[in-house]
């Protein structure tokens, strides 16, 4: 019995840093994350969430606490739990961890965030799909021609 307990604990060690390794962070105190865990609280996998802002990140509110998240952390918060998965934002302190808000699927959706795109595109792309099209669209007008009434205008008319 003792030896099957090493086992899965190597394993639960092994399965946890290889997904912070895909993540490119390695959980640290006072790190927090919304975590899912199947009906044996066992873990499946975590998205960080931030304390203050930064560049790609969108503020939210979990319990009455403002974090800042990815789109992609949203969205796959609502798969995780379509897949009957408990999700909650939890906090590293150092000696495990500990929960602090229950149902973050409930208070935060893409949705609410006026995102119409599906959680699985959003997540597979890292994002939601619509900074994409702006992006691509804004460069596109910036290369189209003019007419040549126009061009000829802007660069005679002073």
């Amino acid at each position: 019995m003792q030896f099957q307990k090493i086992l899965l604990t190597i394993g639960f060690l092994l399965i946890s840093s290889t997904h912070a390794g895909a993540q490119g962070e390695i959980p640290r105190i006072g790190d927090t994350y919304i975590i899912s865990r199947d009906d044996g609280r066992n873990f499946r996998g975590s998205h960080r969430i931030y304390n203050r802002p930064s560049d790609g990140l969108v503020e939210v509110e979990y319990c009455n606490r403002s974090y800042w998240v990815r789109y992609a952390t949203v969205a796959w918060t609502q798969l995780e739990v379509e897949n009957n998965y408990k999700v909650r934002v939890e906090f590293n302190w150092g000696k495990g961890w500990r929960p602090i808000c229950d149902h973050p699927e409930e208070q935060v959706t893409l949705e609410g965030l006026g995102i119409s795109d599906d959680p699985r595109v959003i997540v597979q792309n890292g994002g939601t799909s619509i900074d994409k099209a702006n992006r691509f669209a804004a460069i596109r007008d910036a290369f189209m021609s003019q007419g040549k009434d126009k061009a000829a205008k802007s660069f005679h008319d002073e």
